[in-house]
């Protein structure tokens, strides 16, 4: 690694050490800047590098709620402002356990260059909460939304940090939120995406991230002369992301045959179709059940129950051809990467943020594998949050085939911008170097212009 990388990553290291998601993300992006920081002496002149890794803002702030029983609740609140060198800051709130700054940190990180890569202007941040809003009721969800926007909104704005939804963040959280936002401002703006259709949302945002993951892996097979059509996919996770993958893979003549959640999986040989997918909706998002129940529901289904100590993931020893972890970050440890390898597995699409360890992601690369990195993979929900924000902007609201033909541009574009920067600095196919170069580049040279800030 070039000794420049090297005192970045060390001092990434040294000042964050209990970091470790932040440090692996930066670790990621910083092998790929390790081939052309040679070829931009400027990077180091004006430390681009250095700079980037480090927010912009951090803010975290204590978010006190009532609960049904009339106690005082305390959970934790973010915002990581990381980049507004193209634009406003752009990205989710999540709302889950795990949530703590090295989480937000990476999330936010991994944005910038998402961000920047669906050509939109746009910066990155991302925000969230360790409150679990499972088991909870609507009036505890809305107590909680209410008070979090409640410090939250002296530092957003349409123009400074626009907010979305995110893991835990759905249409009834961006509502509640909303409407706090709304009450305190005295203002109807486009603040948060991932709006209600009545209330300024836009068409097609729900379907945004897991319709994009599948145009984009679309593309990449189409490059080397294979399809979607009748191939076996596996497909984790069972919230927003992992449903529409699921949509849009059947509409493209694909089988999946997996989903999951956080108290296990199920397997369907016979593959889910789209009567089976509106069960799945019903249940994970009106219901709020377990995918326990499709087994229980469907005859010839396979429930297998989460087993921590196997250290392997059964849902990933299902032979298939292709691979879309939709769940959560490093979901695919290197033992997972074998199976999969050993499976012949062609491509994994990345729908979640960063789902595979730096070591799996490697092995992927040295065995030939096809793999559409998260900042690419993933970019649909934000192009379409984007789209969204200049739809409120413009007082209109554009049809559902205009924002899915718009969406499908995007992940077009992005797939030739990655594609050409991998061929160019790196190796042909190798999505990860071309869509960490890519992303930078755009923000780098924004920087610099920009001069110290």
């Amino acid at each position: 690694m070039h000794d420049e990388i090297t005192r970045v990553y060390e001092r990434v290291c040294k000042l964050d050490p209990d970091q470790k998601e932040f440090q692996q993300a930066v670790y990621t992006f910083l092998l790929s800047m390790d081939k052309i920081i040679d070829e931009l002496p400027e990077v180091t002149y004006h430390k681009i590098l250095e700079r980037m890794v480090e927010p912009e803002r951090v803010i975290m702030f204590r978010v006190p709620w009532i609960d049904d029983q009339g106690k005082v609740q305390i959970n934790r609140g973010f915002r990581v402002q990381m980049s507004s060198a193209i634009g406003p800051y752009k990205g989710g709130l999540r709302l889950h356990p795990s949530v703590n700054l090295s989480i937000m940190k990476f999330l936010a990180f991994e944005q910038t260059f998402k961000n920047s890569l669906t050509g939109l202007p746009m910066g990155g941040g991302k925000g969230g909460s360790d409150f679990d809003p499972k088991g909870k009721s609507d009036a505890e969800v809305m107590r909680f939304c209410q008070s979090f926007m409640t410090e939250l909104y002296r530092h957003i704005g349409p123009d400074t940090d626009v907010p979305a939804g995110d893991i835990g963040v759905g249409a009834r959280e961006v509502g509640f939120l909303f409407g706090q936002y709304k009450r305190l401002t005295n203002s109807f703006t486009g603040i948060l995406t991932g709006k209600g259709q009545t209330f300024g949302g836009s068409n097609i945002r729900p379907e945004a991230t897991g319709y994009g993951l599948v145009y984009l892996c679309d593309s990449i097979l189409k490059g080397v002369g294979k399809g979607l059509e009748d191939k076996v996919c596996l497909v984790s996770g069972s919230g927003n992301v992992a449903q529409f993958t699921v949509e849009k893979l059947i509409a493209m003549k694909a089988k999946v045959v997996t989903l999951s959640d956080s108290s296990g999986m199920i397997y369907d040989p016979e593959g889910i179709t789209t009567e089976k997918l509106q069960f799945i909706k019903v249940l994970k998002n009106v219901k709020r059940g377990r995918i326990s129940e499709y087994a229980q529901h469907y005859k010839g289904v396979e429930y297998i129950p989460v087993d921590g100590k196997k250290g392997y993931n059964p849902l990933w020893q299902i032979k298939a051809n292709y691979a879309f972890p939709c769940a959560t970050q490093n979901e695919i440890n290197i033992e997972d990467a074998k199976h999969l390898i050993e499976n012949k597995i062609e491509l994994i699409g990345e729908g979640a943020n960063m789902p595979c360890f730096a070591e799996a992601e490697k092995l992927f690369l040295d065995s030939n594998v096809l793999l559409a990195p998260s900042k690419a993979a993933n970019a649909g929900g934000v192009a379409v949050s984007g789209l969204e924000m200049s739809q409120n902007s413009m007082r209109l609201k554009w049809s559902r085939e205009e924002v899915d033909r718009k969406l499908q541009e995007i992940m077009q574009g992005i797939y030739l911008n990655i594609s050409q920067a991998a061929e160019k600095y790196s190796e042909k196919n190798n999505f990860i170097d071309g869509a960490n170069i890519a992303g930078f580049l755009k923000v780098a040279e924004a920087m610099v212009a920009e001069g110290y800030i």
